[in-house]
């Protein structure tokens, strides 16, 4: 409470609250080239999320009242469309979403507009096209064909878009979400779930620009995903936007905290060499945006697992959990999951409505399962689907039980041969996780550069999986045969002549374990696309 009573006592009469434009600076407060780059309203939107989910959680409004007082006192009556107002440019998108949310909380249409207009853009602040690509606002959202620029940025403007639909049904917003999470998953995102091809600007590159060891997947990139792509459930029922939550989630999004919980990833490279002297992970950054993104990404995880609809509920993620809540009629509804997932692919779901009640529960079917098995009280379930939800339509009463498995077969993944920088390589995936070779993992002497996997038959027929309670937390290790390519004085220089050396490779077994679970140990190379052995 003390914190809270803090924060309100230095807000200003008119309601504006930011102690940095204060004394000398306040007369650059709102103005256009401090709301492109002095993140004014980027810092108000997460107040205004974060004194939401305080009053959600508690009851309690002081931080909640405090940032109605600077939207209704400040902003509303300055800025906005007409000549009697000043214009307001998002420089980095979140103020959209906060105000959506505010919306959702007080019933206040003037939020809701508010938002839209931003969404919009006001051509009184004029913007190079160099800025309205890098800071994803400034022109209609509904004007965007692709994926560009900072990649949160561009996130968080979806993630308002994806709202800003929710609550008004316009289509314009919906077909151009569409039009640019096709430009994310057919050309932009990578197989973590991370996005942001360049250090340069944060950003995202041309289509295709996925590059491994440079890749820059900002923590607060990877999280935006996630929440691009809940709203886009939310608007949908498509269970496609899950598959990208889970991968964005358990990979993308965890890589960036270690498994202690005092250190930080800022960018979650695909490939890393610590001979250069990069510290991967740190306690904190000068920019301080992804270690409390991080943490309020997983204290909000219970929020992602079930949604409500008028004929029934969706479970979405997998993870042991208790449900207590109800259908949309108010009938009474617990869920409990008790589960091994993502290490074991089966999970047990008890169902226990207050009275029995027919309703449909739809049970999420991963993209990545194949040969998904589903019962009910015993008897088998048909037709589940891979990247679908599997309708379960009956009487639930309590006692009733699910069961389902999923395949957990390790698979390799190939990328689009236009992807440069992954051709000739693979990647492996294991249910939602994708893995990475460290080299301190492999044979003594194996430099990770020199290996290959070997999917020639029959090395290719399977990987040996082994459950390691001791190694990093507790994570499920695969092992392949592979190959380490023979030496020769013709490789020591920066280019040679080419020639097939498949008779010289030294067979090896590589050992590959959880993309999010690496640098938790010594610095070592690291690699999630490995080449394969082709002779």
């Amino acid at each position: 409470m003390l914190f809270r009573s803090e924060v309100v006592a230095v807000q200003e009469p008119s309601g504006y609250l930011n102690t940095y434009y204060a004394g000398d600076r306040a007369k650059d407060r709102m103005e256009p080239e401090v709301q492109r780059t002095g993140h004014e309203l980027y810092n108000l939107g997460h107040m205004i999320q974060g004194a939401i989910a305080f009053y959600r959680a508690t009851g309690e409004r002081t931080l909640l009242d405090s940032s109605i007082r600077f939207v209704n006192g400040y902003l509303l009556p300055n800025f906005g469309p007409g000549p009697d107002k000043k214009p307001i440019l998002s420089g980095h998108p979140e103020i959209e979403l906060a105000l959506i949310e505010l919306y959702r909380t007080e019933g206040d249409k003037r939020h809701l507009e508010l938002a839209g207009y931003i969404l919009q853009g006001d051509d009184r602040i004029k913007l190079p096209q160099r800025q309205y690509v890098y800071h994803f606002s400034g022109i209609p959202f509904t004007s965007r064909t692709h994926l560009e620029g900072h990649a949160v940025r561009a996130m968080y403007a979806c993630c308002g878009a994806a709202d800003y639909y929710l609550e008004t049904g316009d289509a314009a917003y919906l077909k151009t979400l569409d039009v640019l999470w096709d430009d994310l998953v057919s050309a932009q995102m990578y197989v973590t779930g991370g996005v942001g091809a360049r250090a340069q600007g944060e950003a995202f590159g041309e289509a295709y620009e996925l590059p491994n060891s440079t890749a820059y997947g900002e923590s607060c990139a990877a999280i935006g995903n996630m929440m691009w792509n809940w709203r886009m459930l939310a608007a949908t029922g498509d269970a496609k936007y899950v598959d990208v939550i889970e991968r964005a989630l358990y990979n993308g999004i965890n890589s960036g905290m270690s498994l202690d919980g005092t250190l930080y990833c800022y960018r979650n490279p695909l490939g890393f060499d610590p001979s250069g002297g990069d510290q991967i992970r740190n306690p904190w950054y000068d920019t301080t945006c992804c270690p409390p993104n991080l943490e309020r990404t997983f204290a909000s995880l219970p929020g992602y697992f079930y949604s409500t609809s008028k004929d029934g509920l969706y479970v979405h993620l997998y993870d042991n959990s208790l449900l207590d809540w109800h259908l949309e009629d108010g009938t009474g509804l617990k869920v409990v999951q008790k589960t091994n997932y993502p290490w074991d692919g089966a999970a047990e779901i008890a169902v226990t409505p207050a009275k029995p009640t027919e309703f449909t529960f739809y049970l999420r079917i991963p993209g990545w399962s194949d040969g998904t098995v589903v019962s009910v009280n015993g008897k088998p379930v048909a037709q589940a689907v891979p990247g679908k939800y599997l309708a379960l339509r009956r009487h639930w009463s309590p006692g009733d039980t699910i069961a389902v498995k999923f395949g957990m077969t390790p698979q390799v993944i190939a990328a689009n041969p236009r992807v440069v920088e992954d051709y000739g390589r693979v990647a492996v995936q294991r249910g939602p996780l994708v893995y990475c070779l460290e080299e301190l993992d492999q044979p003594e002497g194996v430099v990770l550069s020199d290996v290959s996997l070997d999917l020639r038959p029959p090395s290719a027929s399977a990987f040996h999986e082994e459950f390691r309670k001791d190694l990093l937390g507790g994570i499920v290790v695969l092992q392949h045969s592979g190959a380490v390519s023979g030496k020769s004085s013709s490789r020591d220089g920066l280019y040679y002549r080419y020639a097939a050396e498949g008779a010289k490779a030294q067979q090896v077994e590589l050992r590959f374990i959880p993309y999010y679970a690496w640098a938790n140990r010594a610095a070592t190379p690291m690699q999630v696309w490995t080449p394969i052995l082709r002779t």
